[in-house]
């Protein structure tokens, strides 16, 4: 068995042929897109997190709606940029979702990913200390937001509150139990990944990696997800961590599929996603669903995963991702001993 469920990038564009003209349209088909995935026995409702962008942004009202809209479905996110985030205010607003959602959320957190201006951050009023870089500065805010959802309190009270005080120091709140084991880490390289396993955190793993070898994707991102794992268990975590990974898959059983996506044959391609940062980026699966299982049995990090997000296509709109999900799990996942 394995998990699945969807990562939407929320784009939308007034363009001819979109059905996510506006944010209003984004924000709104993402929940009917989480609703009707729960309905289709999915397992989890992903969102990337951008910022300057005609794309979601700001995560956690979404996460709260979608939270108050279904009641079984993981809400998630994959990635939170925290180069721009105060880490206590979101404790409190990922506490407040995860509460509302009841004990739902998996958020996904980490550097981020190449912007759309240049040091972005900068206007959200952060900037690294000195002698510091960007990525340094994300992984301070990771954890210092990470000690805070332990939920001890570190705070001193005044004495002469407005309203009553617990004893003691006192703590962000809401406060929501287990949160702090539901943080995941989106680790571009296997050494991110081990810092990630040493504190706790899951790994979310996408369809790009920085290149350390020249290997396939898929090769490279098994042999990250390993030294993970083995990094968790020598830090003598006492819980098992968990695993996603992200993919682009089309199984093609109607027309409108083979309209789309018939043709494609993707390959893993590198390139630079950063100046002198040489990456490996993931291919497309699309194909008929007997084909596409066979082509899937053969990549070793969805095997080493316990997680898998689709990448959907969300301007296509909430009715074509739902059936794209649904072909994924109907036709293709039991095949694959995933259902």
């Amino acid at each position: 068995m394995k998990k699945i469920g969807f990562l939407s990038f929320g784009h939308w564009s007034p363009s001819h042929g979109s059905q996510t003209q506006s944010a209003s349209d984004a924000l709104l088909q993402s929940i009917d897109l989480a609703v009707a995935a729960e309905e289709l026995g999915a397992d989890g409702a992903y969102f990337r997190v951008h910022h300057f962008a005609r794309q979601l942004a700001s995560p956690f009202p979404l996460l709260a709606a979608a939270g108050a809209k279904t009641s079984r479905i993981e809400l998630g996110t994959a990635v939170i940029d925290m180069r721009y985030e105060n880490p206590l205010y979101m404790v409190e607003d990922a506490g407040a979702a995860d509460l509302i959602a009841g004990g739902r959320l998996q958020l996904g957190i980490s550097r981020g990913s190449p912007e759309q201006v240049i040091d972005g951050w900068r206007y959200f009023g952060y900037q690294p200390q000195e002698g510091e870089t960007d990525a340094d500065m994300a992984r301070t805010n990771t954890q210092i937001f990470l000690e805070a959802l332990k939920g001890q309190g570190f705070a001193q009270p005044n004495p002469r509150p407005m309203f009553p005080n617990p004893p003691g120091m006192l703590r962000l709140e809401p406060h929501s139990d287990g949160l702090r084991e539901r943080i995941w880490w989106g680790a571009a390289s296997n050494g991110t990944a081990e810092w990630a396993a040493k504190l706790g955190m899951n790994l979310q793993s996408s369809t790009l990696k920085f290149d350390e070898g020249g290997k396939p994707f898929h090769v490279q991102q098994a042999e990250q997800i390993r030294a993970y794992l083995a990094a968790w268990k020598e830090a003598g975590h006492g819980r098992e961590p968990r695993v996603s990974v992200s993919r682009s898959i089309f199984a093609l059983v109607n027309d409108m599929d083979r309209a789309y996506f018939g043709g494609s044959d993707s390959q893993d391609h590198f390139g630079y996603i950063e100046p002198e940062k040489v990456a490996v980026f993931g291919r497309t699966y699309a194909a008929e669903p007997d084909v596409l299982v066979e082509q899937l049995k053969e990549d070793e990090a969805i095997a080493e995963a316990d997680t898998l997000l689709l990448t959907i296509p969300n301007q296509l709109g909430v009715d074509y991702n739902a059936h794209a999900i649904e072909s994924v799990l109907k036709h293709v996942a039991p095949g694959l001993g995933w259902r």
